[in-house]
């Protein structure tokens, strides 16, 4: 079987061949490379993860070994046994994409959240709410990865998009979209009154291969300088990516990145991630106002949820349930509402 050297070596062959500028007008090659090396980059990261159990049930036989404490060599037993259950999943699911057998997984979400009305104090929540969801990501184990961001002078974003992936990502996160209300006194303001803004959460549901196709045709692709706030940053190569589907009128950008191959991959995701969503409202419209009415998380425009500071709340409007502890909350601990949220709304 092929090693995970080999592997390594295809991957640095692939993404060399990628970043050749000649390849977008071979777009065929192109996908089929990318789609390539995306399955290359799933093995060497799952090698990784394997390597990390591997390196911490070491740490642990040392500790026994050592016998310095009694309580830690107990610590570490108890935990070496956990951590090689997991090195045997691991393996297996190793082996198998290894073998080319690409385990069906569960769908990964790409989530935009824009600033509303409230100005810089919107775009200042927006990254408050990038915050809270990368927290409770991580605390779920998924992976996530920044596709396009428009930053603010004051450190806030205009406008973020990012993708979580690697668990029940969209059962999870499918109830987050629509309007979110913030109620506080902004730093800003001199003369204490609170102020209310808002900021726009969508979760497109990462299509899977074959589900969206797109034709090169169909696209329209330019590179420009990319920036920072207030021009910062600026970029001297035209590394920042728009993508304009001409059927749809649908734009993307991205810019993120400091190369333009990953900004142009980053941008196809996020532009994958809406047509498939046009193309789950089309069904919507066929299936009538009833079957609509059921499915009130794709609304973006329905105000859904607001965190009023001074009463230290944050109020879910389609539940009618309120929790305390906003700073919490905001830093992450969104799992009792969301297990609220599955159980009410199903």
């Amino acid at each position: 079987m092929v090693g995970l050297e080999d592997i390594e070596k295809e991957y640095d062959k692939l993404f060399q061949q990628l970043s050749d500028p000649e390849l977008i007008s071979d777009w065929e090659r192109f996908n089929k490379i990318l789609e390539r090396k995306k399955f290359l980059e799933k093995i060497i990261e799952k090698g990784k993860e394997l390597e990390d159990f591997k390196n911490k049930i070491e740490e642990n036989k040392l500790i026994i070994s050592a016998k310095e404490d009694p309580e830690l060599v107990s610590l570490a037993e108890t935990e070496i046994t956990q951590l090689q259950e997991k090195e045997k999943v691991l393996e297996k699911e190793l082996k198998k994409l290894m073998q080319g057998e690409e385990s069906i997984e569960p769908q990964a979400v790409v989530v935009e959240i824009r600033a509303g009305t409230g100005g810089a104090e919107a775009s200042l929540f927006t990254g408050d709410l990038f915050k809270m969801y990368s927290k409770y990501a991580f605390s779920q184990g998924w992976w996530q990865k920044v596709l396009s961001s428009h930053l603010t002078e004051l450190g806030g974003f205009k406008e973020i998009i990012f993708e979580l992936g690697n668990g029940d990502v969209f059962s999870k996160m499918k109830y987050e979209g629509g309007v979110h209300r913030v109620q506080r006194i902004p730093e800003t303001e001199r003369s204490g009154r609170i102020h209310t803004s808002t900021a726009t959460v969508a979760i497109f549901p990462k299509p899977k291969k074959a589900e969206i196709k797109i034709k090169p045709e169909e696209l329209k692709i330019d590179f420009y300088k990319s920036s920072g706030p207030g021009g910062q940053y600026v970029n001297k190569r035209m590394t920042a990516v728009r993508i304009a589907h001409l059927p749809t009128g649908i734009v993307v950008t991205s810019q993120t990145e400091r190369n333009q191959l990953q900004n142009k991959e980053n941008a196809i995701a996020i532009l994958e991630a809406k047509l498939l969503e046009k193309k789950e409202e089309q069904k919507l419209k066929e299936l009538g106002e009833e079957r609509k009415a059921q499915i009130g998380w794709a609304k973006r425009a329905e105000k859904i949820r607001t965190y009023n500071f001074p009463q230290d709340r944050v109020t879910d409007h389609r539940i009618k349930k309120s929790w305390h502890g906003i700073e919490k909350i905001l830093n992450g601990d969104l799992e009792p509402i969301i297990s609220v949220l599955k159980s009410k709304l199903g």
